[in-house]
């Protein structure tokens, strides 16, 4: 008796080569949940963020980021605080609007406009008033250099994301944008990380000491390895 089963063709199944399978995609509805489940944490996030202001609009010196600073507040400082503290909401908010692709195509006119009113904001009020907090960091110099670092790598993506759209080299520009958006959302994760060491009462130095590096360190070499993937594809 023949051990092989033949199909219409008269070849033996067991030489069929299998065809390739794609890899399973999520389910449409977990698709869609995941980026409306991050709008929601971003934007509940920032709000929380400008819920904190009355303890700044003037100074509470006993509220938690203003504790142990009034020495030195009102000097050179308190100059850098309220820039960084204007200028940080609003290239988050201009950042969510910009990354929009339905946006970009749909207003391009809006989309250049705020983009140039993002970057001015990045790079002549963000950048520098963020190098200048990074220098009264009370926890010494390792978050010092992590949030000098991510200052002046914020600055440098804006820039070049600026430099690229001028040239129409609308990919690099892209990237350069996502990078930057990426790094402005450490002030998220720095949120995320707080409560949670908090919720689970484990508010350790160390915690906050190592967060002002991997609230950005992270999430940008995750963002590297996803455009890294995406050119293999491509």
């Amino acid at each position: 008796m023949n051990d092989f089963q033949t199909d219409p063709c008269g070849l033996p199944s067991t030489a069929r080569t299998p065809l390739p399978t794609a890899a399973p995609r999520p389910p449409f509805h977990l698709r869609r949940l995941l980026p409306f489940v991050a709008l929601v944490l971003f934007l509940r996030i920032t709000v929380g963020i400008l819920l904190n202001y009355p303890d700044y609009f003037p100074p509470n010196f006993d509220s938690d980021f203003l504790l142990g600073r009034q020495p030195y507040f009102f000097g050179s400082y308190h100059w850098a605080f309220y820039a960084h503290l204007i200028s940080g909401p609003v290239t988050l908010i201009l950042g969510l609007i910009l990354i929009s692709n339905r946006f970009r195509e749909r207003w391009p006119k809006w989309h250049r406009m705020l983009g140039r009113i993002q970057c001015l904001f990045i790079l002549l009020v963000l950048t520098p008033s963020g190098l200048w907090m990074a220098q009264y960091v009370d926890l010494g110099p390792v978050p010092a250099a992590g949030f000098s670092v991510l200052a002046l790598l914020t600055g440098l993506s804006a820039a070049m994301g600026w430099r690229s759209a001028v040239q129409r080299r609308f990919v690099s520009h892209r990237w350069w944008m996502s990078r930057c958006f990426v790094l402005l959302c450490s002030a998220i994760v720095l949120r995320l990380v707080a409560g949670f060491a908090s919720l689970i009462r484990y508010e350790q130095e160390w915690i906050y000491v190592s967060s002002a590096w991997t609230s950005w360190l992270i999430p940008l070499a995750l963002y590297e390895l996803f455009q890294w993937k995406q050119s293999m594809k491509g």
